[in-house]
């Protein structure tokens, strides 16, 4: 009895640990598109308008 008890938690914390995993690296992923996306996406914009451009004088 001791044995099949034991092996169904164990199979259930698998599953708790792996669901763990898969949710840890979709948040990284996001994580990762939102805060280097806007920083890539204004360089960008500042780079289109001239913004590192040296001023001539």
């Amino acid at each position: 009895m001791k044995n099949k008890k034991t092996k169904k938690l164990q199979s259930k914390s698998n599953k708790k640990n792996q669901e763990l995993g898969q949710t840890k690296n979709s948040a990284k992923l996001v994580l990762f598109i939102f805060g280097i996306g806007p920083i890539i996406g204004i360089t960008l914009f500042l780079y289109s308008k001239g913004f590192f451009n040296s001023p001539n004088m």
